[in-house]
């Protein structure tokens, strides 16, 4: 009998707005819906301007089955833009909250605690800086953050802005494996594996990649990444 998989799915959205310019929710649902994920990070996730109202709204995702981690505030769909989805059935949340970045850019990341087929799992989103001292410094304290995590495996994914695709946040990170980077940015002629994901010891990755199907080439600048995980 083989042994239980989650899959999880990390993409940034551009506030729904795609390559053609146009704001389509629903053409962005579409396209989270085909990586199959049960488990979905999300970047850029709410419009800029206060108050941040979500980019993807509310009710478009409760009318498809979908829950949302409750990380923002006045109608946002999460924190600093990054969301957390998932889907009932098999996958329930626990507990959630929010991680402070260092640098100069407002930046965060959100984490959530579920109980799933593969065991109790803790996701952190991040989408992190422009410049790779801020990115150095955020990853670091990201590996902090996790450590007090107890004994729960862990998944980070997001938009992690990095170019190189030498070990740079292996380094920063060692308690954490790294997935092999995939292009995934700009989303019609991918060349960036800008869009990464990483897990702790006690979890393992069946399978890894890209979603490319339409629309998705063309329902944000982005492609999303997906992961298979189960138990180490």
């Amino acid at each position: 009998m083989s042994e239980p998989t989650l899959r999880l799915a990390s993409y940034n959205i551009q506030k729904c707005v795609g390559l053609d310019l146009r704001r389509k929710p629903r053409r962005t649902l579409q396209v989270i819906e085909g990586t199959g994920a049960q488990i979905v990070l999300l970047q850029e996730a709410d419009k800029r301007l206060p108050p941040r109202p979500a980019a993807l709204p509310h009710f478009v995702l409760n009318e498809a089955g979908w829950k949302v981690a409750d990380l923002g505030g006045a109608g946002s769909l999460g924190w600093h833009g990054n969301a957390i989805l998932w889907r009932p059935g098999g996958v329930q949340m626990r507990d959630h909250g929010h991680i402070h970045l260092p640098g100069l850019e407002p930046r965060g990341a959100v984490w959530a605690e579920f109980d799933t087929a593969i065991g109790p799992l803790r996701v952190v989103g991040a989408h992190l800086g422009l410049t790779g001292r801020a990115r150095h410094e955020q990853v670091l304290h990201l590996a902090r953050e996790s450590a007090g995590f107890d004994d729960i495996p862990v998944v980070w994914g997001g938009d992690f802005n990095e170019w190189s695709r030498s070990p740079v946040l292996e380094h920063l990170a060692p308690a954490m494996q790294f997935m092999a980077p995939k292009a995934s940015f700009p989303a019609l002629r991918p060349i960036g594996a800008l869009d990464r994901m990483a897990v702790s010891k006690q979890l393992s990755v069946a399978a890894h990649g890209v979603y490319r199907d339409r629309p998705a080439h063309i329902a944000s600048d982005h492609l999303p990444v997906w992961a298979d995980l189960s138990r180490a």
